[in-house]
């Protein structure tokens, strides 16, 4: 095999934990070319990655235009991904789209999950019970007779300088503590309340607090209630995909919850306190990372996965985490940490793979 297409069209974290497998499969065919289909907004993930190939982006937008101009548009991607003669695709993506895309590009080997076996020549057999999503990603490699070492399993999100330096001029020299309040998911978030004060705290003991989140509307609002008036430094919307992960590189811990910025975390090493609720620690929870601390409460229907309790857009299981917690938890990365990330790098691929 030469040339490989590997499609995950979700979201940007979703991406992010795909890239061990392009690194293993990059190793494994030596010589091969690893293609990525996904969506646009995704790119950034992938672009600066040198296990990848080409990064094919589906433009998400266009599925608010009429019928026939998506039809249309979908239609030209199909053509040209077929075009390119795939030997193999590889679909990582539930429902139809991704299979429909492997099934149209006539690759002779057409690789997805046991839950859509027509059209695909292997099929990559779900295990049972919770599972992280790197080694979900992985089982691909394994299914093709490629088992990856421990240290080939960590993820990559490779960044230009450019974002490092437009970081750096940005947040100055100061060290700081980052927090990501926010969720694409807003139902994925703590109170407003709750962060702020978090953010006091943090401000009674000197420490210089930074925060981010996306440009939606919902996000900056909840994150102007968190902070009114408070002498932090906002960079909510301001910040491009990798100038965001070049932020969380540099930061000295990073609070937030189940989002983008902490697997971006996981990437770096960053010391990070992340705040689970509706969503799983051990499916989406820290890879690889000794300096990752996750809080959540045992509550018997979590994770469910839901918009709220009931649908309600509020959950039991993060209101009930106190900010004495979270406190306790900052305290004891800032204060009783003492090995250096290089000096854990090692240690690290043996302690925090899963058992």
């Amino acid at each position: 095999m030469k040339k490989i297409l590997v499609i995950k069209l979700r979201q940007l974290g979703d991406v992010l934990l795909t890239t061990p497998l392009f690194r293993v499969l990059s190793k494994g065919l030596d010589g091969a070319r690893i293609d990525a289909y996904v969506y646009e907004s995704a790119r950034p993930i992938l672009e600066h990655n040198p296990y990848v190939g080409r990064v094919w982006g589906f433009d998400q937008s266009q599925q608010r235009r009429g019928r026939l101009c998506r039809y249309l548009y979908e239609l030209s991607i199909w053509r040209q991904l077929r075009q390119e003669g795939y030997d193999c695709v590889i679909n990582l993506t539930e429902g139809d789209r991704g299979w429909l895309v492997s099934l149209i590009s006539g690759a002779p080997l057409r690789i997805g999950y046991g839950d859509q076996r027509w059209g695909y020549t292997r099929v990559v057999k779900r295990a049972p019970g919770q599972r992280h999503m790197v080694e979900r990603h992985l089982d691909v490699a394994r299914v093709m007779g490629i088992f990856p070492e421990r240290e080939e399993r960590g993820l990559l999100f490779a960044l230009s300088t450019q974002a490092i330096k437009a970081v750096e001029q940005r947040v100055g020299k100061q060290p700081y503590v980052l927090i990501h309040p926010t969720s694409r998911w807003m139902f994925k978030s703590w109170a407003a309340g709750s962060f702020r004060k978090l953010v006091l705290w943090l401000l009674d003991r000197g420490r210089r607090v930074v925060i981010s989140s996306s440009s939606d509307l919902l996000e900056r609002a909840f994150v102007k209630q968190m902070i009114e008036g408070l002498p932090v430094l906002d960079l909510g919307g301001l910040l491009s995909i990798q100038e965001l992960g070049a932020l969380v590189k540099l930061a000295d811990l990073l609070v937030c919850v189940d989002s983008l910025p902490f697997h971006i975390a996981s990437a770096f090493q960053t010391k990070v306190v992340a705040l689970f609720g509706p969503t799983s620690e051990v499916t989406w929870g820290p890879w690889m990372n000794p300096w990752a601390k996750v809080i959540t409460k045992n509550f018997s229907c979590r994770p469910c996965y839901l918009d709220g309790c009931g649908g309600s857009k509020r959950s039991d299981c993060l209101d009930a985490i106190t900010v004495e917690e979270v406190q306790e938890a900052i305290s004891a990365l800032l204060i009783h940490s003492t090995l250096s990330k290089e000096e854990l790098s090692d240690r690290c691929m043996v302690k925090c793979l899963p058992k």
